[in-house]
């Protein structure tokens, strides 16, 4: 085994808390002796022991001349714990692996200083990727924004009344639900309330985190049995340019809605909000107007874009197969025909 294998295993134990560790990031670390490994750890929440803790208490007295890999530099801060590199250091390891530095980090230099062999950079890329909400939070102060759309082939977003409301499958849908676990908030237009009345919750088999969810609504729309005012599954907030004074903004709170008013709700505007409050991710699923602001700002980061194999119009709807799906140059080409059965 080599210093990357090794490596991609901190990096995997990492992964495993997606979506559960904000405002911290994720961190892996395996501890090794004599070519096995004798001790691992991920940090799984805030305010909880960090990776090499769990990873150092898992080791004990084995710990004394092994080699540490962590997917991140460890902290040299007092926090909501003590500095990793003072446990490092009292344990005796000899050499510690690190995937990539910390934005503001003197962990590698503490190291250094008390003569443990530190290197850095192995994995690097994978790891930067596996944290790059966490780094694009530390550097911008607002959340890593992700857009998430569903449409038709032909464009559309918004299914006919006469029709399911679903455009793709039970399987993309699931998907979706795994996606809101993993981030912090969930944002949608007040639009969006009034047409489909959501939940915004996280539906899986095993127990998934229902993300706080947010509504941009300028002119405080959001009627009172809205579901997400009603169901009591989650937090909701309502980003607004009517007073908190005014008469259903004082009514909302009493049903435990958090009303912020500002003078103009822009996309950096409620972004900067939520990023002094430390929510690190945002999962914004609609509607069409409200995404289009936060893409003429630049505040989006990832796009996700279900494509459901069908067809709307004014008639209705026309379900299609697949035949192939593939890259042309930078573009995606798929290649639908009507379903047999089907003039």
């Amino acid at each position: 085994m080599n210093d990357q294998w090794y490596m991609q295993r901190a990096l995997d134990l990492a992964a495993t808390m997606n979506g559960q560790t904000t405002p911290n990031p994720m961190v892996g670390a395996v501890i090794v002796k004599d070519g096995s490994i004798i001790g691992t750890g991920a940090h799984m929440r805030a305010g909880e022991d960090h990776a090499e803790v769990h990873a150092l208490k898992m080791a004990a007295d084995r710990a004394a001349g092994a080699t540490m890999y962590v997917s991140l530099e460890p902290c040299h801060h007092h926090g909501r714990t003590g500095p990793c590199t003072e446990k490092i250091r009292a344990a005796g390891i000899a050499r510690v692996v690190v995937a990539t530095k910390d934005l503001n980090g003197r962990g590698i230099e503490s190291l250094r200083d008390a003569n443990i062999n530190v290197d850095v950079g192995v994995l690097e890329d994978q790891a930067v990727k596996l944290n790059e909400a966490f780094f694009h939070y530390m550097q911008t102060g607002k959340p890593f924004v992700t857009v998430k759309t569903a449409s038709t082939l032909n464009g559309e977003m918004t299914t006919p009344k006469q029709v399911s409301k679903w455009i793709t499958g039970e399987a993309a849908r699931q998907e979706v639900h795994e996606l809101r676990h993993m981030h912090d908030a969930i944002l949608v237009g007040v639009g969006t309330v009034l047409e489909d009345d959501p939940a915004l919750t996280t539906r899986l088999e095993v127990e998934g985190r229902h993300p706080l969810r947010l509504v941009l609504d300028r002119s405080l729309r959001t009627p009172m049995d809205a579901q997400l005012i009603t169901d009591g599954e989650a937090p909701t907030w309502i980003f607004t340019e009517v007073s908190r004074e005014d008469p259903k903004a004082t009514q909302l709170e009493k049903n435990g809605v958090k009303i912020i008013s500002m003078p103009t709700v822009t996309p950096n505007a409620v972004l900067k909000e939520l990023g002094h409050a430390e929510i690190q991710t945002v999962l914004l699923e609609g509607g069409k107007k409200m995404i289009d602001a936060f893409i003429a700002e630049h505040e989006v980061q990832r796009y996700i874009s279900y494509i459901g194999p069908k067809l709307f119009s004014k008639n209705g709807a026309v379900d299609l197969e697949v035949e192939d799906v593939r890259m042309v140059g930078e573009d995606v080409k798929v290649t639908v025909t009507n379903k047999r059965g089907d003039k």
